[in-house]
């Protein structure tokens, strides 16, 4: 895998492509052209990136996963090639949102916030040939070839969805399939719910529980407790827009549920310990923020 030009598969509305990775792609890597896109990197060791403002390095080949509203950039290229594929939703999005292999899957977005996978020894004979045969497949113009690309995809997604669960969700997969099926359940609710949805109890009531048991389960599954996980996830939120958008603090808070700007500033700062405008402008100065 040498090359240096992202290859592309574009047919209609649906579109896939390859960028490879090193210091003379990584600007364009960097650039607004990738953000509407949904984003798989395979990234071998010495790479340093930051997603949704967390700092993450490479010492074994990883993949990470990154949705279209995430924040994304790579600061660092090792010596090796990575890969950016990136695609659109028309291309491939399996439309049953609690699946784990869809476009909004476990991988994109879960409570833990993490869009690594660390890929095992065992595992990256495969990864390497499952990333050359998608290199290999963009250049052919053969019959299929759509359908092709689409099978290597998921066929990736799935896989990794397996590791992933290993290396974060052992305190889960240490129970029994109903806690797994909760912890599914309750990270589905508050993706689709958190503009409008803030409290506990509007989670329980969703899931059929009393607010105490749901706390409890997640004690005992030593779970962040779901009020922190709530407001983290629309704090997330609230930093995506600050950096990607010129809505104002304002605007931001009435997007996401919240009609008094006091609070939702106090909130904010609360969590980040930062104004929302020190946050915005420490980002376009290219400072560190968290």
């Amino acid at each position: 895998m040498t090359q240096q030009t992202p290859s592309i598969f574009e047919s209609h509305y649906k579109k896939l492509g390859l960028l490879p990775l090193s210091t003379d792609t990584l600007a364009s890597a960097n650039s607004d052209m990738y953000k509407p896109f949904i984003k798989v990197l395979y990234l071998p060791k010495g790479y340093q990136l930051k997603v949704d403002f967390q700092e993450y390095q490479t010492v074994e080949p990883s993949l990470f996963f990154v949705n279209s509203n995430q924040f994304l950039q790579i600061d660092q290229v090792g010596e090796q090639l990575g890969y950016i594929m990136y695609y659109n939703r028309d291309f491939y999005c399996i439309q049953i949102h609690d699946a784990e292999v869809a476009c909004d899957g476990l991988l994109f977005n879960n409570l833990q916030n993490m869009p690594m996978v660390e890929l095992p020894t065992s595992e990256q004979g495969w990864a390497n040939q499952l990333w050359a045969q998608i290199e290999e497949e963009l250049t052919m113009n053969e019959s299929g070839q759509e359908e092709m690309l689409r099978v290597y995809l998921k066929q990736l997604i799935i896989r990794a969805t397996r590791i992933w669960k290993k290396q974060e969700l052992h305190q889960v997969q240490d129970g029994t399939n109903s806690d797994m099926e909760f912890y599914r359940d309750f990270s589905r609710l508050v993706e689709i719910h958190y503009k409008e949805k803030h409290s506990v109890a509007d989670y329980a009531d969703l899931l059929g529980f009393a607010p105490k048991t749901l706390t409890h389960k997640f004690k005992r599954l030593h779970l962040s407790q779901p009020n922190e996980v709530i407001k983290d996830r629309i704090i997330l939120e609230a930093k995506r827009l600050l950096t990607y958008t010129q809505m104002s603090a304002k605007e931001i808070g009435y997007h996401l549920g919240y009609d008094d700007p006091a609070y939702f500033n106090r909130l904010f700062a609360q969590k980040v310990g930062d104004t929302t405008t020190n946050f915005r402008n420490k980002y376009l100065q290219g400072k560190k923020v968290q």
